[in-house]
């Protein structure tokens, strides 16, 4: 079972009140149905479809006919279609569908603005599993005026989510992985955002360390070539017989990079200072070092 899949039947299974059921069944029927005489709503979902049922029943009164069918091939799901023949006129009325964007009341507040995304999203909404795929979300509507309406309405809620042409439709879609979790929230799937959260805490964990791992190995590469580089300065200075054009303090700085020629500046300047008792920083290797290179560099100019 997909994610998506996993998602909308837990949110199918939520109970909500009357005005919030208005809102939600205005909402699905928005994104799955043709409608003409009839209200013929079509779903892959077999807990959409019995929510459908059951919201229209309660609302209505009504028992719409339910056809069950296979897709187009054998490999596909069940189809569900729902059928309201009776009052449609009403039903459309009730439930704000007359027009492409439904009236102010379907979503006069925060609570109605949930009922109505948990529609959309039961509707015509998809979400990728976080364990195997990029983070995703979308929504994919027929007209770019009802784009911009759920658009806003997602954004309400500061989603950051953004509309795409795609084809024939639009696609309203989030790609951060706290807005996602943040809409799983909104619409109520707690079991599907403790599942998310876990596996974005473990996914983020895991970049991070990679991350780290990739900057220590490169770390370690800058030592061991500014090493490298040093110990080809202090043997052309020892081909050339120009060590001793060095003072005393930066000889000694020679002799221990020969003696350790794979460590870091700051454990060379740790080593100089336990054995010889005399305290160096950092800073001042890299001074006496930087010393040996300008003198191997005239070296090699004069050569």
């Amino acid at each position: 079972m997909s994610f998506t899949s996993t998602v909308k039947n837990e949110v199918s299974k939520l109970e909500i009140n009357e005005i919030d059921s208005i809102t939600e069944l205005s909402a699905i029927i928005k994104n799955t149905a043709v409608i003409d005489k009839s209200i013929k709503i079509t779903t892959e979902n077999a807990s959409v479809a019995r929510r459908i049922f059951t919201l229209v029943k309660e609302l209505f009164n009504y028992v719409s006919k339910i056809t069950v069918r296979r897709g187009y091939n054998f490999n596909k799901n069940y189809i569900y279609i729902i059928e309201i023949n009776h009052d449609v006129d009403k039903i459309l009325k009730k439930l704000s569908l007359n027009n492409n964007i439904p009236e102010e009341y379907i979503v006069d507040d925060i609570e109605l603005q949930r009922a109505y995304l948990m529609g959309v999203f039961l509707g015509s909404g998809s979400i990728n599993d976080p364990k195997k795929s990029r983070y995703h979300l979308e929504f994919l509507v027929d007209t770019k005026e009802y784009a911009e309406f759920i658009n806003k309405l997602l954004n309400n809620f500061r989603l950051n989510s953004k509309i795409l042409k795609r084809e024939n439709k639009y696609m309203i879609y989030i790609k951060e992985a706290e807005k996602i979790g943040d809409f799983l929230r909104i619409i109520n799937a707690t079991n599907a955002v403790f599942y998310f959260e876990d596996i974005r805490i473990y996914r983020d964990h895991k970049n991070m360390t990679n991350r780290l791992n990739n900057c220590e190995q490169a770390n370690v590469d800058r030592i061991i070539e500014t090493a490298t580089n040093q110990i080809k300065d202090i043997e052309i200075l020892e081909q050339n017989d120009a060590v001793d054009l060095l003072d005393d303090k930066v000889k000694q700085v020679l002799k221990y990079r020969k003696k350790y020629p794979e460590v870091s500046l700051t454990e060379l300047s740790e080593i100089i200072t336990i054995e010889t008792g005399n305290s160096i920083t950092k800073s001042g290797i890299y001074h006496r070092m930087k010393k040996i290179t300008e003198l191997a560099k005239k070296i090699k100019e004069k050569n």
